[in-house]
């Protein structure tokens, strides 16, 4: 029933203000209405009206869904129904910065033409959205990060070609991985994607300004301060870019130039440990201050997207100097190390599905330990492919112990970063004290591999260990 229209609500001496800090952004209608109602602006009668008028557009939405078989649903489907209703009709009632003005449209126009104003918003976001992406996906950074790749290569266009404007308006639909430095989990549909991607497009565009090599080094020293696979955990890119352009000007440095070296580490050391709170916020602000000029940036947007992320900066800064743990915060470039061995389980060398099929049916019928040994050493030279054959059930019992006797201590080192990897990150962890801890991993093939590096002496755990260090992450295949 079409609602009808109405004079605006006529001025009441009980009338207060309503406040914006009470009107929520997931459910911006109700809100809004709920406060008209407690301070005046409108009565119940009014209420339960432009309530009618929902309800209305839900028993016609219900038929299009139904396509004309029902005129019920589930209650589950009815409420997403009804949800995606009032999130395009918050998109409609949003435009008015003045929430009254707001409040005056719901009550003098009718509420379905409401409505379709704000479909049709939902349906320009949209297309906007989609032009973004393009722009985003042409132009996106060449990182070996994969959920950056993920995100704007699946995660995205999934969304895109899925999003239903009538029954899921107010659904995200979307499994987006890749973490901005500025993301507001309080919005969601087509409004927070485009959010998301305006943010991630100028992300992009700031981590474009500086070199390839510049941007590659950085991550893999990232990931060497963090102990972790820099190409796998979920981190942001250009917040990383950012503090090093940013501490790169502090340190005398170029503001392109964001490998910070050893040197330019220990200048910004003595100025943040000598410096007190107050001070170092001072720095941070002022180097913040200056980064648009010395990188010519003009975007204003984009401005303010970098103070927003650098007002965050201070604290960390702050209380890293405290802890005399300013290497956590500031990225600098790492020694390379000359590796001593050579790594016999190559990433590089994976076998084709038939090739590895092929060993299992082989492995599997040998009667003696020593025959299935002997075929996985001549075979497999990838981390991927002897972690299959450890998974494939051709070992059993006592057979595991002779398999991992026949391994190296690079190659038990290397199936050490592969079976303690979270706990390895952390720098304090002596790589005994993992071997003997209580909680025992779960696969079958993990706990022999524990219980064989228990049967092991202290000096060959200890030279083990040695070489755990002397291993980049960044050479082993985790697939």
């Amino acid at each position: 029933m079409a609602s009808e229209r109405r004079n605006p609500v006529p001025a009441r001496q009980t009338q207060g203000n309503i406040r914006p800090s009470r009107l929520s952004k997931k459910q911006y209608t109700l809100s809004l209405l709920n406060e008209a109602l407690c301070t005046g602006w409108l009565d119940s009668q009014e209420v339960h009206r432009i309530q009618r008028g929902f309800m209305s557009i839900l028993s016609d939405l219900i038929k299009r869904y139904t396509q004309g078989k029902s005129s019920s649903v589930t209650s589950d489907t009815a409420e997403r129904i009804l949800s995606s209703i009032l999130y395009a009709v918050d998109a409609n009632l949003r435009r008015f910065a003045d929430p009254l003005r707001a409040v005056d449209y719901l009550t003098t126009a009718d509420i379905r033409k409401i409505y379709g104003e704000g479909v049709d918003l939902l349906r320009q976001c949209l297309d906007e959205t989609k032009r973004l992406y393009t722009v985003v996906k042409q132009n996106k950074l060449d990182v070996a990060v994969e959920a950056y790749h993920t995100t704007i290569d699946e995660s995205l266009p999934a969304f895109l070609n899925q999003y239903g404007i009538l029954f899921d308006a107010h659904n995200t639909m979307a499994s987006i991985d890749y973490p901005l430095a500025v993301d507001d989990i309080q919005m969601e549909g087509v409004f927070y994607i485009r959010e998301y991607v305006e943010h991630l497009k100028m992300e992009t565009d700031f981590c474009r300004l500086f070199s390839q090599r510049d941007l590659e080094a950085l991550l893999v020293h990232f990931g060497q301060v963090c102990r972790f696979d820099y190409r796998i955990e979920l981190f942001n890119i250009f917040e990383l870019v950012l503090n090093n352009a940013v501490f790169s000007i502090l340190s005398g440095g170029d503001a392109r130039k964001i490998n910070i070296s050893p040197g330019q580490f220990e200048v910004l050391t003595r100025r943040f440990t000598l410096a007190s709170a107050a001070q170092i916020q001072t720095l941070l602000h002022e180097a913040a201050d200056e980064l648009p000029s010395r990188l010519n940036i003009s975007n204003s947007r984009l401005n303010d997207y970098m103070h927003q992320c650098t007002r965050h900066l201070a604290q960390r800064v702050v209380n890293a100097a405290h802890h005399h743990r300013l290497e956590t915060v500031i990225i600098k470039e790492m020694e390379k190390r000359q590796k001593p061995h050579v790594i016999s389980l190559n990433r590089g060398d994976q076998m084709t599905d038939s090739s590895f099929r092929l060993l299992v049916d082989r492995i599997t019928a040998c009667e003696k330990t020593e025959e299935k040994v002997d075929l996985i050493q001549k075979n497999v030279h990838s981390l991927a492919d002897y972690v299959d054959v450890l998974r494939a059930g051709c070992f059993f019992g006592n057979e595991f112990q002779t398999l991992f006797g026949s391994l190296s201590h690079i190659e038990l080192a290397i199936l050490a970063k592969r079976v303690f990897y979270e706990d390895l990150r952390d720098q304090s962890c002596h790589f005994s004290s993992l071997v003997f801890q209580e909680k025992m991993p779960d696969s079958e093939w993990e706990q022999h591999y524990v219980a064989f590096l228990q049967n092991l002496s202290l000096d060959q755990l200890t030279a083990i260990e040695a070489c755990i260090h002397d291993i980049d992450i960044e050479d082993i295949s985790f697939d």
